[in-house]
């Protein structure tokens, strides 16, 4: 069944047949996780809910994001996981454990490497990783960081990082890594603080153009909370970085430990999309019916992935608004929707902010 999605290129379905596609998916997970997972089917069974064939993904059962904060939710036994991802969090907040086995994960890979690649071309690039080389020392126990560096490692060839394990700029090797691939498109990866903290404000302190970026593409996500708070717009975000870089195609996403893989990309219109793998569902935080397009209520994540544990039908704790569907100027189908931040009194999370609280 899974194999049907990567057969199509990740924007290609329209909504009906996208829904018709996901619906049947999510349906054989939904049967999957009730039979194999016994909290789920506790959960399910509490609620009076019996997996059938043909429920639209809408009316599926979902969990709230933080349960996986408090349970071990797995479809599979104990002995088959092989990698265990935990959410990003600030200090003695608890984190999610997501279990994944080989298949699951593997999954996930290929998702990304569909949904990313459509962005960025089939060919991997030079690689400048916006971070330190620290954070991917344990292999086993992935945090969502170090995920996030790993998992979009794939799309690059020589891998350099810009920042040494103080977070202070290598300033001398990115000059070298830039000059050896000077007629190459570079790949950029890193969460949205601290490339504005430790990279846009360090070139900030340098002659402009220092490092010239202007064939360069960035890719980067882990929430806005901190710079929204110093009052800097994505508007300001692209146009400081190409001010002292050059660089001009930056693309922000949208994505979560719970559902690795499935990430939404925001286009160059400014928009995140949902591709053919997921949707997004934006849930009136009265009474959680489904929000009309153009209402702002709490985001609900669907995905195709989670074969390993029952993430395929998430609640979030953030605020969202669908925009469109099927008619981006873009060109991509589905839908395309805004990300507002996090609900009120929810906990902070996203790798970005959660790094961002200690400043």
């Amino acid at each position: 069944m899974i194999d049907d999605f990567f057969e199509l290129e990740p924007y290609a379905l329209a909504r009906e047949e996208k829904h018709k596609l996901l619906s049947s998916r999510l349906n054989e997970l939904t049967r999957q996780h009730y039979g194999k997972c016994p909290q789920y089917k506790a959960m399910c069974d509490a609620i009076g809910f019996v997996p059938e064939d043909d429920t639209p993904y809408e009316e599926l059962p979902y969990l709230p994001v933080s349960l996986f904060k408090k349970l071990d939710l797995m479809s599979v036994p104990r002995e088959e996981i092989f990698k265990t991802m935990t959410s990003s969090g600030t200090s003695g907040q608890a984190v999610s454990k997501i279990y994944l086995d080989r298949e699951t994960s593997s999954l996930q890979q290929k998702t990304l490497v569909k949904i990313v690649s459509s962005f960025t071309g089939a060919n991997r690039m030079p690689m400048i990783i916006i971070d330190c080389p620290s954070v991917v020392k344990n292999r086993a126990m992935f945090s969502a960081r170090g995920a996030g560096i790993l998992g979009f490692s794939m799309f690059g060839t020589k891998k350099i990082y810009a920042l040494d394990d103080d977070m202070n700029l290598n300033l001398d090797e990115l000059k070298e890594f830039l000059s050896e691939h000077k007629d190459e498109k570079i790949l950029l990866f890193g969460f949205t603080f601290m490339i504005w903290q430790h990279f846009y404000k360090e070139l900030l302190k340098i002659d402009p153009m220092t490092l010239d970026l202007s064939n360069a593409v960035l890719i980067h996500g882990g929430g806005w909370k901190k710079l929204v708070s110093e009052q800097v717009s994505a508007e300001d975000f692209h146009k400081r970085l190409e001010e002292v870089t050059g660089l001009h195609d930056i693309h922000d996403y949208y994505g979560m430990v719970e559902q690795t893989g499935c990430i939404y990309m925001e286009c160059e219109c400014g928009h995140l999309h949902a591709s053919n793998f997921s949707d997004v569902i934006i849930r009136d935080p009265k009474d959680l019916t489904v929000c009309e397009p153009g209402e702002r209520g709490i985001i609900e994540v669907v995905s195709s992935l989670p074969q390993s544990y029952p993430g395929h039908c998430l609640l979030t704790e953030d605020e969202g608004t669908v925009l469109g569907e099927d008619d981006c100027p873009c060109g991509k189908k589905g839908k395309y929707f805004k990300v507002h931040g996090r609900l009120k009194n929810a906990e902070i999370r996203g790798c970005s902010d959660t790094y961002a609280a200690k400043f």
